[in-house]
């Protein structure tokens, strides 16, 4: 290769990754069979690279993207030879993809592939990962969740989505009355129910300015998660529920904002 053909390759590369982030960006996660087929090891003396390159038919492309991927056991096939699952998100999503695997190991029956014996039990849930002193994690249910209006409020902040989840069940969402764009306050409650959230996390030195331009009846404060996190997130003073409507059965901002 000439370096002319380097760098065209290069463009060409940045030209399909801005189409394939665009096709993520409509979904949570992909899910793909972790390689195509089992060859045979004199297949694999035979043509090594050919059978390299055919196993990687789901994987090659992550590193290209500069995505993130986790393979996962898949159990086994009709003839008794195991098969694997992998999971592909936009970069910075591996918590996200632990956190599912967690959930994915601990719903099946899988055994130690060489002994036969039961997996060790896991935890329901990955603590936060360590972050940077100068970064704090907020969690946001309304008008900032990803496509709605005020996300680019989080976005041009330098702030990153981490993980989609849901509120412990002891929350109330309400549509708030007269606030534009619309917007919900949400509200800590005897009885409830779990309420989608994004958590996303930002550099601590634009966090001052972003809590700056929350208007009231809304703040900043303390949230539990459904599997006992806890993270900073919007709040909503009791007075702001002044003709406000409950919309707690929903589950979330998003489903309201569709029925309207």
């Amino acid at each position: 290769m000439t370096a002319l053909d380097v760098f065209s390759g290069e463009y060409q590369l940045a030209a399909l990754k801005r189409k394939a982030d665009a096709l993520m960006a409509q979904v949570d996660a992909l899910l793909v069979p972790t390689s195509p087929t089992i060859p045979r090891t004199e297949d694999v003396i035979a043509d090594p690279v050919a059978k390299n390159s055919q196993l990687g038919l789901w994987t090659n492309f992550v590193n290209l993207l500069d995505w993130c991927a986790l393979a996962l056991p898949g159990g086994f096939r009709d003839d008794n030879l195991p098969c694997g699952i992998t999971l592909i998100a936009p970069a910075w999503h591996d918590y996200a993809l632990a956190q599912f695997a967690l959930r994915w190991q601990a719903a099946q029956p899988w055994k130690r592939g060489a002994t036969g014996k039961p997996l060790e039990a896991t935890a329901s849930a990955l603590p936060f990962p360590k972050t940077d002193s100068a970064t704090v994690r907020v969690a946001v249910v309304g008008a900032h969740l990803t496509g709605m209006p005020l996300n680019f409020q989080l976005t041009t902040r330098e702030a990153v989505l981490v993980e989609k989840t849901v509120t412990a069940n002891f929350y109330r969402l309400y549509a708030l009355a007269n606030t534009t764009p619309p917007k919900p306050g949400l509200v800590k409650s005897e009885s409830g129910g779990a309420i989608e959230i994004e958590i996303w996390e930002m550099p601590l030195h634009r966090f001052g300015e972003f809590v700056e331009e929350i208007p009231s009846p809304l703040g900043i404060g303390s949230l539990e998660l459904a599997d006992g996190r806890t993270v900073k997130s919007f709040i909503c003073e009791p007075s702001g529920l002044e003709g406000a409507t409950d919309i707690t059965a929903l589950g979330g901002w998003r489903a309201y904002i569709n029925q309207q």
